[in-house]
């Protein structure tokens, strides 16, 4: 797929809108998922017609990218679109300390935190051979970002390091043509907007920053800086890890139970008008999520074949109008918020 030109001097790569699964399930984030489940995932997935798949090192410190490997090395390599994050490398240790970062992963891996240039090739080697492919199409640097605990200093400290290291040859990697793209990966919006003023990336991963629980930031400070560097977004947790649908959680890391009262009473009032209308809430998050022009791609995880399809068939369900109107008299919805047509 090759990059499109606007009235800017860049030229981005811009896949065309994916609807994708992510790999956090699949490295046993939240629960075990055994490997006859695994695969039964993604052949539900390849089956449906998903064609999109994010992974990264980082889920279940190997699990995950070994899983889709194992699954996708004897797929036509033209026929998917893979991401993977960078900036986190494995190293296998008897010491090792991976129950306490995922303790349903088995793992003997401990994460090295690199965002240097040779840490980032690194990085991005090993994934291509637990992957058994040799490229990907989007690389994304992972988790630079205030909310990672983990980080040995500063994330504006560790962002400057990859200012001089891991984003340049990020854009050597894509000259050379083992990645087609390549953007971060946070939580946050505020490392995306620094990327965006100070770096070239092609696509960059909102892992939890658009929702129908919380939007307005990345509406109004997000999207237009996006737009304005010609590039776009891979959208992730427009469930907020599943909260949206009823999962006792709100988004990720360990205190992910301590939900703040004003989105409980939310979720109870968008129950309410998804009620009024017979939509079901699941639909309209991951449909909402979809819709910003600036939108690539739209990844959900899942930990069962009947939740990945249902999710699928969510995309294809229609929703009235309506509903969407009512979300934004009742305010519930921002009053600029794109909606399904």
């Amino acid at each position: 797929m090759e990059g499109n030109e606007n009235s800017g001097s860049n030229v981005h790569y811009k896949p065309p809108f994916r609807f994708g699964l992510g790999g956090v399930p699949l490295g046993n984030e939240f629960a075990v998922v055994p490997d006859k489940d695994a695969y039964g995932i993604l052949e539900a997935a390849w089956s449906a017609g998903i064609r999109y798949y994010d992974v990264s090192p980082w889920y279940g410190l190997g699990l995950a990218e070994r899983r889709y490997g194992s699954f996708l090395h004897n797929k036509n390599r033209s026929e998917y679109i893979i991401s993977s994050k960078v900036g986190k490398l494995l190293k296998a240790s008897r010491a090792a300390k991976n129950r306490e970062l995922f303790p349903f992963s088995p793992s003997p891996n401990d994460v090295i935190f690199d965002y240097t240039a040779s840490g980032v090739r690194r990085s991005l080697e090993d994934s291509l051979q637990r992957l058994g492919i040799d490229s990907l199409d989007i690389a994304f640097v992972h988790d630079i970002s205030s909310d990672n605990k983990l980080l040995p200093t500063s994330w504006q400290q560790q962002f400057d390091i990859a200012v001089k290291g891991a984003f340049p040859e990020l854009t050597r990697m894509r000259e050379e043509g083992l990645i087609k793209g390549w953007g971060i990966g946070v939580n946050t919006p505020e490392p995306i907007l620094r990327v965006l003023s100070e770096a070239d990336p092609d696509v960059c991963l909102m892992a939890s920053q658009y929702s129908l629980i919380d939007h307005k930031n990345a509406l109004n400070q997000l999207f237009p800086a996006v737009r304005k560097k010609n590039a776009s977004l891979v959208v992730g947790s427009s469930l907020n890890a599943g909260f949206i649908s009823g999962s006792p959680r709100y988004n990720y890391g360990k205190e992910s139970y301590k939900i703040p009262a004003e989105f409980l009473q939310k979720r109870k009032r968008l129950r309410e008008v998804a009620a009024n209308h017979g939509v079901d809430l699941r639909t309209a998050a991951l449909q909402f999520s979809a819709s910003p022009d600036v939108a690539a791609a739209l990844v959900v995880g899942a930990s069962s074949e009947q939740q990945i399809l249902a999710d699928y068939t969510s995309m294809q369900t229609r929703i009235p109008a309506e509903f969407w109107t009512e979300l934004k008299a009742e305010k519930l919805l921002e009053q600029n918020a794109p909606t399904p047509a």
